[in-house]
This record gives C-alpha cells, sequence and structure tokens, in this order.
C-alpha cells in the first residue's frame, strides 16, 4: 500500500485543511459572573469615548510638538511630517470601516487640524530662513537659479516623467495609493481643444530640490519638485498652451480581508491581497486650494467620491516630504544627538551573552541601552555557537537588510535547527515578510505563519544550547518588534532569561505556534488569545480585594492604546472601590478618566517626545508597600480587544529585583513628567502639563531627556 493510499484511508491529508469560518472578533458581553466589572451600559454612557476621535486627539499631540516653541526647527518640521504620515495611515485604515455620522465628525477635527498644520508650517519657513534654510517658491528665484533648476529638469527629472491623457482618447490612467499628481490642463491652439493630462510626481526623486547659483555656500535653497515640474510644462508639452494646473493626492483603503477559508496557502492568498489592494478605493482625495472645478469634479466622477471625501488643502499637499529637510545636518536645529549605550552588563561584544544571562535575568531598555549588542547579538551569536542547537523566533515587522534574518540564514546553512513564525498579515509589511519567507525556506528553515485565524504578534526568541549532557534554553520576550531601524526611535523593554519557567512557556508556545495544540498550558507567561484576558482581569480583582483588607493597592499600565471594554468595566470597577489606576496611554483610550461615580481614582497620561513611547509595562501593588516589591509584567499586547482575543501575544511577568528596579524607574519617571505629558480631562479631552518654574529632575527635563540621563550613570557606575 503506497504512503499517500494509506494516509487518505485512515483520513490524513498533507494539502491544507480548508478550517471553519472564524468570525470577525466582537467586543465581548460584560461578564455577568464576575461582580467586580462595572456596568457595560454604564460605562458605555458616562466614561466611555469614540477611539477614533481618540485616536485623531492623539495626533493632534503629536502636531502640537510642531507647533511647541521649546522644540528644536527642524524637529518642529518633522513632527509636521509624522503628523501627515500618521494621518495617512488612519485614512487607509479606518475610514472605510466608519458610518456617515462619524465620518462627519472625523471630517470636522481634521479640516481643524489641517488648518493648524498648513499655519505652523507658514511660521516656520521664515525662520528657517533665519537660520540659513530657504524653502523657496518658483517666483522667488533668481535667473540663475531658474537656469539651474531648467538644467536639472532636463537631465535629472524629465527622463522620469510619464505624462499620461485623461481624455476619451486615452484610457484612464491608473493611479496609486498615496501618489501625488499633476492635473494639467491644456490647450491645442490650433483645434481650440482642451486636453486634461496627468503627470504622476516619481517618488524614486528627492521632493526637494537644492539649487546653489547665487546661494552662500553655507545656506541651503531648496524647490520643491512639483513646482520644478510646474514650470517646465512648456517642455513636457511643446506646441501646447496651458490652462490650469491643479495638484491632487489620493487615498486607498488598504483594508483587504483575507479570505484564509480558500484552499490555496496562506502565501498565495496574501500574495493576491497585496494586488488587490493597488486597486482598492479611494477613501480621500487631496487637491491644492485652487483646484480647477471641472479637475475636480471628473476626479470625483471617476473615483466615485462624495464631497465629505474630498479635501481642500493649504500650504503642502503631502508634509511628509519635510523628512527630507528635517535630516539636514544642522545639529543646532535638532535635538541633541543621542547614541544607545550598551548594557552595563554587556559592555562590548566579546562578552559571552550566554554566561551573563545564566547570571541573572537582564532586562534592556531600548532606544537608552543598544538594541545591537543585546538582542541582535543574543542571535548572531547563537547562530554561530557551536554548542546551539535550535534557534526560534517570530517575526512581526523587522525591515530590510535585517541581520536577524540573516544570522538565521546563517544558522540554517550551518545545520542548526531554525524556525521562524512570520506573520504575513502585519499590515503594509506583507511583502517584505513573503521576501524573508522565501529566503529562509530556500536555506532549509522551518517557516510557518502561525495560527489560522490570528495574527502572531507576539516579540520571542528562543536560543536551545546543548551545555555538558543537557538542553539549557534562553528566551528573549519583548515588547517591540526585532527591527533594528525604529530600535532607535521607539521606546521598548525586553527580558533576556534562561529561567525554565519561562523558558518552558516560550518552548511551548513555540511548539503552539509551528504545530498543532488545542489547549497549550502555560504555568508563567500571559498568552492570548489562551490565558492573557483573564490573567489580567485576575490581577485587577485581586488589587480590589487588597485594598478592601487595607492592604497596598495600585495599577500602573502603560501601553499604546486602550479599548478593550471588559479592560475598561474592570479599571472603573477598581476605581470605584478606591484603587488607584494610572493609565500610561501614548495613544488612544477609550476609557475617560476623572468621571465622577465612575473613575474618579483613574489617570490617563500620554508622553510625546522625540522618541515614540511603545514599551508595554504592567505594575501590581500586590499588597507589598514598596512598589519595587509589587509585581511588574512587560509584552506585546496592548489593552485592545484585537490584542487579548484575536492575535496571538506574550507577555511575561519580572522577578528579577534589578530588573524591577528599572521597570519602577521608567513608570515613576513618567508619572512625574511635567514636560512631555499630557493629561486626560473628565470630558475626555487632553490637557498639556507645564513645569513649575523651580521643577527639576523629570518633572523639568521630561521622561526622555531624563531616561538618557539615568542610562549614563548606570553605565558610568
Amino acid at each position: 500500500m503506497s504512503a499517500h493510499t494509506q494516509a487518505t484511508q485512515t483520513g490524513i491529508s498533507l494539502t491544507r485543511v480548508k478550517p471553519k469560518r472564524r468570525k470577525k472578533a466582537q467586543a465581548p458581553p460584560a461578564a455577568a459572573t464576575d461582580s467586580f466589572l462595572a456596568s457595560r451600559e454604564g460605562l458605555l454612557a458616562h466614561a466611555w469615548r469614540d477611539r477614533d476621535l481618540g485616536w485623531l486627539d492623539f495626533n493632534a499631540r503629536v502636531l502640537h510638538e510642531a507647533l511647541d516653541e521649546r522644540t528644536p526647527l527642524l524637529e518642529r518640521l518633522k513632527f509636521l511630517a509624522i503628523f501627515t504620515s500618521n494621518l495617512d495611515e488612519f485614512y487607509m485604515k479606518r475610514v472605510g470601516l466608519l458610518s456617515l455620522k462619524r465620518l462627519a465628525e472625523v471630517r470636522e477635527k481634521v479640516l481643524d487640524q489641517l488648518e493648524r498644520q498648513a499655519r505652523c508650517y507658514r511660521d516656520l519657513t521664515p525662520r528657517l530662513a533665519e537660520h540659513g534654510i530657504f524653502l523657496v517658491e518658483w517666483e522667488q528665484l533668481t535667473d540663475a537659479q531658474r537656469e539651474e533648476a531648467g538644467e536639472l529638469f532636463d537631465h535629472n527629472v524629465s527622463p522620469a516623467l510619464t505624462p499620461l491623457g485623461m481624455d476619451p482618447a486615452h484610457p484612464f490612467p491608473f493611479m496609486s495609493n498615496l501618489s501625488i499628481n499633476w492635473g494639467f490642463i491644456l490647450r491645442n491652439p490650433e483645434t481650440d481643444e482642451f486636453v486634461p493630462v496627468r503627470v504622476k510626481i516619481p517618488t524614486v526623486l528627492p521632493s526637494w530640490v537644492r539649487l546653489k547659483a547665487d546661494t552662500d555656500p553655507e545656506h541651503y535653497r531648496f524647490l520643491r519638485l512639483v513646482d520644478l515640474i510646474r514650470h517646465s510644462t512648456d517642455k513636457l508639452f511643446p506646441g501646447m498652451e496651458l490652462i490650469n494646473a491643479t495638484l491632487f493626492r489620493i487615498l486607498r483603503n488598504a483594508e483587504v480581508e483575507l479570505d484564509e477559508d480558500d484552499d490555496d496557502s496562506l502565501r498565495e492568498v496574501v500574495a493576491e491581497a497585496l494586488q488587490q489592494r493597488r486597486f482598492e478605493p479611494v477613501v480621500r482625495l487631496d487637491l491644492a486650494s485652487d483646484a480647477h472645478p471641472a479637475l475636480r469634479q471628473g476626479l470625483m466622477d471617476r473615483f466615485d467620491l462624495e464631497n465629505h471625501e474630498v479635501y481642500e488643502v493649504e500650504g503642502l499637499l503631502d508634509y511628509t516630504s519635510l523628512f527630507q529637510i528635517a535630516g539636514l545636518d544642522r545639529p543646532e536645529l535638532r535635538d541633541p544627538p543621542w547614541n544607545p549605550l550598551p548594557p552595563p552588563r554587556l559592555p562590548n561584544e566579546e562578552v559571552d551573552i550566554f554566561a551573563v544571562i545564566r547570571a541573572g535575568d537582564l532586562l534592556l531598555h531600548h532606544p537608552y541601552e543598544c538594541f545591537d549588542t543585546s538582542v541582535e547579538d543574543f542571535i548572531s551569536d547563537a547562530a554561530v555557537d557551536p554548542q546551539t542547537v535550535a534557534i526560534k523566533m517570530t517575526v512581526y515587522r523587522i525591515g530590510d537588510d535585517t541581520p536577524f534574518v540573516q544570522s538565521l540564514i546563517r544558522a540554517a546553512e550551518s545545520g542548526k535547527q531554525v524556525a521562524c513564525v512570520i506573520e504575513l498579515k502585519a499590515r503594509f509589511d506583507e511583502e517584505r515578510n513573503l521576501g524573508w519567507a522565501k529566503k529562509l525556506e530556500k536555506v532549509g528553515a522551518h517557516v510557518t505563519y502561525g495560527v489560522l485565524g490570528l495574527k502572531t504578534h507576539t516579540k520571542v526568541a528562543l536560543v536551545v544550547r546543548k551545555e555538558g549532557e543537557h538542553l539549557r534554553s534562553y528566551a528573549h520576550i519583548g515588547t517591540g518588534n526585532y527591527h533594528i531601524k525604529t530600535s532607535r526611535l521607539y521606546t521598548d523593554v525586553g527580558l533576556l532569561t534562561c529561567d525554565s519557567t519561562i523558558t518552558t512557556d516560550v518552548v511551548n508556545l513555540f511548539h503552539y505556534l509551528t504545530g498543532v495544540a488545542r489547549t497549550p498550558h502555560y504555568r508563567t507567561l500571559l498568552i492570548a488569545p489562551t490565558n492573557m484576558r483573564q490573567r489580567f482581569l485576575e490581577r485587577i480583582e485581586r488589587e480590589i480585594e487588597n485594598h478592601r483588607a487595607g492592604q497596598p493597592a495600585r495599577i500602573i499600565a502603560k501601553m499604546n492604546q486602550v479599548e478593550d471594554l471588559e479592560m475598561g468595566q474592570a479599571l472603573a470597577a477598581a476605581s470605584q472601590a478606591g484603587v488607584p489606576v494610572d493609565l500610561i496611554v501614548r495613544g488612544f483610550c477609550c476609557l475617560i478618566a476623572g468621571v465622577p461615580g465612575w473613575t474618579e481614582n483613574v489617570r490617563v497620561r500620554s508622553i510625546i517626545g522625540r522618541f515614540l513611547e511603545h514599551s508595554r509595562i504592567f505594575h501590581f501593588a500586590n499588597g507589598q508597600e514598596n512598589p519595587v516589591d509589587g509585581e511588574f509584567i512587560i509584552g506585546s499586547a496592548d489593552w485592545m480587544h484585537r490584542n487579548l482575543s484575536a492575535r496571538v501575544e506574550a507577555a511575561t511577568p519580572v522577578a528579577d529585583r534589578t530588573a524591577r528596579e528599572q521597570l519602577w524607574d521608567i513608570l515613576d519617571i513618567a508619572l512625574k513628567d511635567q514636560r512631555q505629558s499630557w493629561l486626560m480631562q473628565p470630558d475626555g479631552s487632553y490637557r498639556q502639563n507645564r513645569p513649575a518654574q523651580d521643577a527639576t529632575g523629570p518633572a523639568a527635563e521630561g521622561t526622555h531627556a531624563w531616561l538618557m540621563d539615568l542610562t549614563r550613570q548606570r553605565v558610568s557606575l
């Protein structure tokens, strides 16, 4: 009997099993059996706000960094660009899901924010000129500069342009997401015919063209690429008369639903979805304020848009171009440079990282401490270590030219067992992750895509070494992605450990992700969707019980956003019982702080600054007077329904006292911050804190500056 026949007779098939359709995640109903939960209906009515409007308020805080006179000049340009980048992603991800009523509220907020952004840019350009950075219009150029610009157009711009007619004689051109375009209306003098033409602005060229003619060598004079193209139409369309030029930009929906019930492999489904995304409906059309009415209406008709989906924009159409200017080498106009320092126990690459971990758990804090000499070395050292038996990692976002994949490839080529769980559905990173999956498979690594129907969002790595007669496992559990570039911009923490109570759970987690397990068991780790929600709820209930018993009780939770209703009910119940609750939430927080009768004991603050706050740290007093003696947990999950119920997430308690002291420093500094922090008000709005004139320490300097100083002190000890 052939193997195929035997497998068929026993009901086993090696083709992809078609699963039952998984229902879309919905907010969980209030747990009636958990008496400590606050009323769902009451919370929604009195102390709960919309997530999307809350997110727009977060982005307004980002915009405020550009408006804030205390922010260095080029950093202010950077925040103008970040504001636009954030807003673009919001429209691509969220707007297609909103009701007309909510869309109207979103539009009202966004129009006000765009007006403030344009006003800020207008105010900043003369300030930049005072420092020798000129962002000029065509009309401000000298004859010599116009001649230089023309030569640049002829040699470096014109060959990259493709004018496309938009008249009935030509097929309507495809327009890609986020593309910036000139819509020209031309007149043929011989026939008196009017012809609309579209010219896409090439993304491969710099958005700002530097001109050097008639300019002090120490000065920077920039002309926008779109202006250069606009004033070169006589070269693009010889013999034609330019009637009108309208600059416009489109944003497409990025929410492509994957049909995981399809019989094709997940990789094929994702690849197909990437192609489909290019043609998704347009959700927003940006037009310059002087747009031609006929072109405006023609684009609206072509993309089936209503007036509320069209935004007439003052100033720049796309402020992300300012990243180029913000990156100029003018240190006096930027934040003081920061180069991450080596963790005190890993002073250089010569140190045996596995010996350091055996000596005790190691907490890492990025970008204050080096990512490359700690987390990266953990994997790269294992790849060439003759004692390493296996390396396993989860991959969500890792970027281009990642050293992690290169290390995994070296390990696989040397005969080590390599398993990589790659999340193919990481939005906007799908194509990159598909590419890395193929490279790893080519060298014999075991590549899987996690659990069907769940995104794998964990930040976990495992190294298994043969030490003597036994195997010892080492693990890294973090709050951020294995991404070299973002590790220098995002604040994250991670734990390196060989504690068997943790590493055994990590081993079981990888068995679950790469194999088949219905009910995996975890003794120590909090794993979503298996036990994380319940274990967090149990800890909140424990704080309520401790407070009622007269024991120390407190909850501090630091994360990116709070949106899960059941967690909100639990926190409201803790507040009603008298437990102090501090939430340090960078983005949106649906739970409103300080509402009488509901959340009087809840305080919510947001910290915005030079680094993006990304670490997830949870603290529970657990009956201990000294906060360092309380319980600390770090992990990959926010308190959102998707994280707790629709993703694979991992969080770990932190037992090492030195590590707990570090975590308490992070939380304590954030709670004292009066420089970078915003405090939520009982109406859901935020008020920016301002340090008193005699303030010192974190209150005056802010979280990021204080933690940089603290890191320097620790390294110098």
